[in-house]
């Protein structure tokens, strides 16, 4: 698990980038096809109006169908507690729940929330459930899920720390995700640095485009000169 070369002021950079400009931005290194990298389908943004988050990711498993073999269930997982305080902060929790189906009771409340926040956490994505929605939105702490629930049923972890896969995207403990209201992606800790100056270039160029479509002088002809030229320029880098 190594973060080396990423500064706090990179991930702030990251952080300030809008989540569609950064896949752009990713997508102009050719690191990785433009069909992967991200989280699909099954986990939605719970809190559209709160801002982009970047953190790095601490996996674990969960189950809430049935009670766990021994203790209690939400919160009193204490070397679960300990493994996020190993992973590098700011963190974002991503819990994989493994009932069939997800989401019959909520790991995640407002308890969670308060105790990962003051453990340098932003951030909690889940395929299951999430509840106390209002609180946690009065927090600035961001969650994406499936869905909401009332109880937190059976909710307890069952392991963490392992390789987890949620809406197609496999995540490891460490990997670095950012995510705002449009989803979750992870980003490539060989080219973090270089992604914000890539992401501005990328809208300088959409706007380019924007400006030719409102001046009032748009034609098919001017279109596709502007795509040309900016076919052109793509190859000189």
């Amino acid at each position: 698990m190594s973060t080396t070369g990423t500064l706090p002021e990179d991930l702030e950079a990251l952080r300030r980038i809008d989540s569609c400009a950064l896949s752009n931005a990713i997508g102009l290194l050719n690191v990785r096809p433009r069909n992967e990298g991200f989280i699909h389908g099954t986990v939605h943004c719970m809190f559209p109006g709160l801002p982009a988050v970047v953190g790095y990711a601490v996996t674990g498993r969960m189950r809430s169908s049935s009670p766990p073999i021994s203790g209690r269930c939400y919160y009193d997982h204490v070397e679960w507690w300990r493994y996020l305080a190993s992973v590098p902060a700011p963190r974002i929790v991503v819990v994989f729940d493994a009932d069939d189906p997800p989401g019959s009771g909520a790991l995640f409340g407002e308890l969670h929330a308060r105790i990962s926040m003051a453990m340098n956490s932003v951030a909690y994505i889940t395929n299951g459930a999430v509840r106390d929605l209002p609180a946690i939105e009065k927090l600035g702490f961001q969650l994406f899920a499936g869905n909401s629930s009332v109880s937190h049923a059976y909710a307890h972890m069952v392991d963490f720390g392992h390789p987890i896969e949620l809406g197609g995207l496999r995540i490891h403990s460490g990997d670095l995700l950012h995510g705002d209201f449009h989803g979750i992606q992870s980003i490539p800790l060989e080219i973090a640095k270089r992604l914000p100056a890539l992401a501005t270039e990328a809208l300088r160029d959409e706007q380019a485009f924007i400006e030719m479509c409102i001046d009032g002088s748009f034609s098919v002809e001017r279109l596709a000169a502007k795509i040309r030229e900016h076919a052109e320029a793509q190859k000189c880098k």
